[in-house]
């Protein structure tokens, strides 16, 4: 049985049925909608968005996740840039994200896409903040230079879980390893780059596993991690094995600050872009 804490209000308001709308006849995806994200009234209604682009096929197996998976992607849509651009425009979308399934049978797995689509939205959004939040690409640093030429905000790439539990709940080709490596590599590409992670709890990891995990993404010089609940998307994917209390998650949020980064979000549930604006306004107010 799920714990009290972990009921929300569906998803209900004139901004957010709004949005839907066009962004449905535009033939856009939201992972806010398609993972029926708890947050999406609020992050909507606040102006943050997160999209994913390359279509919805994964050509990865990840034992969490419940996006459709196959060997072959989609076909890439050449006017998806365009479309993003607009209907950030229309709405005024201060801060969005943009994230993709895994393209391993794309040359470049996407790389020049994910660019593509920045440039576009800054091109006619150039007040909106963007975010990237991307798969690992192998760990090949010169398709992570392609994006961060095209001048994200923000660069995301998830750790998901603790050393120990990676190789059981996450696909062969992606490691612990090499994920601190991508976020590495994009501070040594540019180190005015904001970089952020995140990692889901309540999938048998204890407490000392979750502390090494933050020390390491600061080694790392992460900036921004969000720490999450995980919850079994259907009966096929990896079991819930804890439900983690809003005590322990505010330990943890503590530690996280105590260890230097810049803004850490704990809680059921954060997500990858929970108020993801956040994280930015609140580093901006900092400098000043």
């Amino acid at each position: 049985m799920l714990p009290e804490w972990l009921t929300v209000e569906p998803a209900n308001t004139e901004r957010y049925n709004d949005i839907k709308r066009t962004i449905s006849s535009m033939g856009l995806h939201t992972v806010c909608a398609e993972a029926h994200c708890p947050n999406i009234t609020e992050c909507w209604s606040s102006g943050t968005a997160t999209f994913m682009i390359l279509g919805g096929t994964c050509t990865r197996g990840c034992r969490f996740c419940s996006v459709h998976k196959g060997a072959i992607g989609q076909e890439v849509d050449v006017l998806e840039p365009a479309k993003l651009a607009q209907v950030i425009k229309k709405w005024g979308l201060g801060y969005v994200v943009l994230t993709s399934v895994c393209r391993d049978d794309l040359q470049d797995q996407g790389a020049g896409h994910f660019a593509s689509c920045i440039r576009a939205i800054k091109k006619i959004n150039p007040g909106t903040v963007v975010e990237v939040l991307i798969p690992d690409f192998s760990g090949d640093a010169s398709l992570l230079k392609i994006i961060a030429d095209a001048k994200p905000d923000v660069v995301g790439h998830n750790i998901e879980t603790v050393e120990r539990l990676s190789p059981i709940i996450r696909d062969r080709r992606a490691s612990y390893r090499q994920s601190l490596r991508v976020l590495e590599n994009f501070k040594e590409i540019d180190a005015r780059i904001y970089t952020k992670s995140a990692m889901m709890l309540g999938v048998g990891e204890s407490e000392e596993e979750i502390l090494q995990s933050l020390h390491d993404l600061r080694a790392s010089r992460v900036d921004f991690v969000a720490i999450g609940q995980y919850l079994r998307p259907s009966k096929f994917q990896y079991d819930v094995k804890e439900y983690i209390t809003l005590e322990k998650f505010n330990r943890i949020k503590r530690a996280a600050l105590e260890m230097g980064f810049l803004y850490a979000a704990a809680g059921p549930f954060v997500r990858s872009s929970y108020r993801a604006g956040e994280y930015f306004i609140k580093r901006i107010a900092e400098n000043r």
